[in-house]
């Protein structure tokens, strides 16, 4: 299983928006986070300097959102849409999409439930649930649903 460091993932990001701002050849994960990139330009200025990105503190104390997290976050939802992994993810997805006409929106909520489960699974040092993880969004969407 691919484990990237804190390092190695700030380091994927910074050099991707330096290599899509430069108009060079992105691999197709590149592409895909370019364009979460492009997405979050509240963001952008955190990517310019490598080695600042490197030292920056992103810790609850400094009340700041950490950008290379978010954009993980996208990321990885991507991913799970585009293989229905866990199963169900897709649909849960497209009916977000549609109740709140758009997509960075569902991901915004998918995210924060996805963080959410993380961070349990860390705290409490065991394995992320995939099927906790998919009810606690179909009972966020249920929620979105009946609320309009």
């Amino acid at each position: 299983m691919f484990n990237p460091s804190q390092q190695d993932v700030r380091r994927f990001f910074c050099e991707t928006y330096r290599k899509g701002m430069a108009r060079e050849i992105l691999t197709p994960l590149e592409s895909i986070a370019f364009g979460w990139i492009a997405r979050h330009p509240e963001y952008q200025k955190d990517l310019i300097d490598m080695n600042a990105a490197l030292d920056a503190d992103y810790s609850i104390e400094q009340g700041r959102t950490n950008p290379f997290l978010h954009l993980s976050l996208h990321l990885t939802i991507a991913e799970q849409i585009s293989i229905n992994r866990p199963n169900g993810i897709t649909s849960i997805f497209s009916t977000l999409t549609q109740h709140l006409k758009s997509e960075h929106e569902a991901h915004h909520v998918i995210g924060e439930c996805l963080a959410n489960m993380l961070w349990e699974a860390q705290r409490q040092q065991i394995p992320f649930d995939d099927q906790a993880y998919i009810k606690a969004l179909q009972k966020k969407l249920r929620r979105i649903i009946t609320t309009g």
